[in-house]
């Protein structure tokens, strides 16, 4: 289930005031959940007798296979990580020294449906696997990005310079660009970073 995480975005999601980072994988085995509000990371893994034990206890009048209450769960989840929570849909959360508790409540069959994602603290492993290292790895990425457009940028206004000693003209004025200065970019991208994260 951890591995099929690793292939899930990461989504959006707020719960009251509290803005979240969540994913989930759900398998007819059971369900993966883990969610950060980027100063913790919690994480919940049940397997299908793990849900089954604790549908019957919040779910007395319900009596479904485990498989459709997980079908169901993922039906009520995806949506919320979509950013279109059911209509017919409450979720709300509850931090506490110990972890997280996310609570849904919905219906299924007609009938008032509960559950409780009972997140403890995600293990240092999972946060790198799932939170550090893909974010370091797609800073890289960017990083080269960045300077495979600085280098093409460069190119292009040493060529446009080459064009006008030629004598060559623009036809419209309003295409004039000012000569791309790295140093002056890379001032401003910083001064943008810091009153971001202030």
């Amino acid at each position: 289930l951890e591995n099929s995480l690793l292939t899930q975005p990461w989504a959006s999601v707020r719960f009251g005031e509290s803005a979240f980072l969540a994913k989930v994988c759900f398998r007819n085995t059971g369900y993966i959940l883990l969610i950060s509000d980027l100063s913790n990371v919690w994480y919940e893994s049940a397997d299908a007798e793990a849900v089954g034990q604790r549908s019957k206890e919040l779910n007395k009048r319900l009596t479904v296979h485990v498989s459709s209450f997980l079908n169901h769960l993922c039906n009520l989840m995806c949506p919320l990580l979509a950013g279109q929570p059911g209509a017919t849909t409450a979720f709300s959360c509850y931090r506490s020294p110990s972890g997280l508790r996310l609570h849904v409540k919905s219906e299924l069959s007609g009938l008032p449906f509960y559950w409780d994602f009972h997140c403890c603290p995600a293990p240092l492993e999972m946060v790198f696997r799932h939170l550090v290292r893909p974010l370091i790895q797609m800073n890289l990425v960017l990083q080269r990005q960045v300077q495979e457009l600085i280098s093409l940028l460069l190119q292009k206004d040493a060529e446009i310079e080459d064009y006008r000693e030629s004598g060559a003209t623009l036809s419209r004025d309003r295409l004039r660009t000012e000569p791309f200065r790295e140093e002056t970019f890379q001032q401003n991208f910083m001064t943008e970073v810091r009153s971001g994260a202030s």
